[in-house]
């Protein structure tokens, strides 16, 4: 793995560098939105090709809280033909489904759904209380589906689902009206799980079920020690919805967005390839 030099680009990169150098990967785990593309949009060329090398030298997942059309659009239709899909794990809705390509189709190992009190009593909170908080936006403004029911999970996106990155970026530059929203919510909702998902959105499961559940469910399925997982993603800090894997011990490594996760993976293909 060559050496880089300092810079906000490889934040959180060069604490692991040493690390990884003598570590065994055996599989890398990527958060999707804003870290191997912008936020709802398709992975460039450039991260298929990219994917797709290091497919070859090790297992892949992809996890994050969207649904599994959200993942068939940004991803799996733009990977090139050579790429191992055996070798990649799908986990829509951070984990609560897994999905797998055996027989050539993709195939779920699992899924929790929530019940349908459950989504009724997330849609009623998140809706009264965006509207408190000021964070439920005229229709006008509102580009997509504004609360989705992914079968595992509720998401309420303050712009809708197909709002731009930069319109998306720019509601919330500082997670401030998402983290209280996201509080409001919570403390209706002491059954289950809320977080602040992409830069826009929150997140309602099951409790107990976040990125780290869904990571350790997929090291239960495959027999990866969680010693030979390194994840990259762009929201570590505490409260974002990649914490939670930092939390469960994982080598992380925090990304800025799509082109630092793309040196990332180059790195690691440099890397396993001489081993």
């Amino acid at each position: 793995m060559r050496p880089r030099a300092p810079g906000a680009a490889i934040f959180g990169y060069l604490r692991t560098y040493r690390r990884l150098e003598v570590m065994t990967i055996r599989l890398v785990a990527f958060d999707l939105d804003d870290t191997l593309a912008l936020s709802k949009t398709a992975i460039e060329p450039s991260m298929a090709a990219a994917l797709a090398r290091l497919l070859k030298v090790c297992d892949v997942a992809i996890i994050s809280g969207g649904a599994w059309p959200q993942f068939n659009k940004q991803v799996l239709a733009k990977l090139p033909p050579e790429a191992d899909l055996s070798r990649l794990h799908i986990l829509p809705t951070c984990g609560m489904r897994y999905c797998r390509f055996e027989d050539g189709q993709w195939n779920d190992i699992y899924q929790h759904f929530l019940t349908d009190e459950e989504k009724a009593a997330a849609i009623a909170s998140v809706t009264k209380r965006a509207k408190e908080l000021g964070a439920w936006e005229p229709d006008a403004k509102v580009a997509g589906e504004r609360i989705e029911d992914r079968g595992s999970q509720i998401t309420y996106s303050a712009l809708g689902q197909l709002a731009s990155p930069a319109n998306k970026r720019a509601w919330d530059p500082t997670g401030a009206r998402r983290h209280a929203l996201r509080d409001a919510v919570a403390a209706d909702l002491p059954s289950l799980s809320v977080g602040a998902g992409g830069s826009t959105s929150i997140d309602i499961t099951r409790r107990g079920v976040d990125k780290a559940f869904g990571l350790k469910s997929l090291l239960d399925e495959t027999g990866i020690p969680l010693s030979d997982v390194v994840f990259v993603g762009d929201r570590t800090e505490p409260g974002g919805n990649d914490y939670p894997v930092v939390e469960l011990g994982v080598e992380t490594i925090t990304v800025t967005d799509w082109r630092n996760t793309l040196d990332v993976i180059n790195d690691f293909c440099e890397q396993l390839e001489v081993r």
